[in-house]
């Protein structure tokens, strides 16, 4: 007596990274928080909402890539982990500088700025890919490192 075997389709799948444009940036090696916010409010000059943004950094700090992680509302955006190092992982980023806008000018982090970025900096640890900084900036020149300020 024959047993029924059970066929299953399974769906095969492939990762890819595209390039959705590219921006002239001045100085790709990253050295300090300045570097790294000069970069990101030209990225995002004229944004009127929060935008969350990943710099991703080869092993000589070199930028490798710039991505929107998250657009929120005025004041706030959503991000997760996986978002900030799903994009890390593709590029085969070795770290990570994360940063995002106050439209309204205010470069203090918020307790939510706090947490977040602890959840990325142990997520970083456990994937083995660092995250460097997290930068907060105003369209008015002004910024907030949290690796300065100790937050990290």
């Amino acid at each position: 007596m024959r047993k029924n075997r059970v066929v299953c389709e399974t769906p095969l799948y492939k990762v890819v990274l595209v390039q959705a444009g590219t921006m002239v940036v001045e100085n790709k090696c990253i050295r300090s928080p300045d570097d790294a916010a000069k970069i990101v409010r030209e990225h995002l000059q004229g944004a009127d909402r929060e935008h969350f943004v990943g710099l991703y950094l080869n092993s000589a700090n070199y930028l490798i890539g710039i991505h929107t992680i998250s657009v929120g509302i005025l004041n706030s955006s959503l991000v997760h982990p996986r978002e900030v190092f799903k994009l890390a992982y593709m590029m085969n980023a070795a770290s990570v500088i994360v940063s995002h806008n106050h439209p309204s000018g205010n470069v203090e982090p918020s307790s939510e700025d706090i947490t977040m970025t602890k959840q990325l900096v142990e997520a970083g640890k456990i994937l083995g890919i660092p995250l460097h900084d997290h930068i907060i900036i105003t369209e008015n020149d002004g910024y907030s490192s949290f690796a300065e300020r100790g937050l990290l």
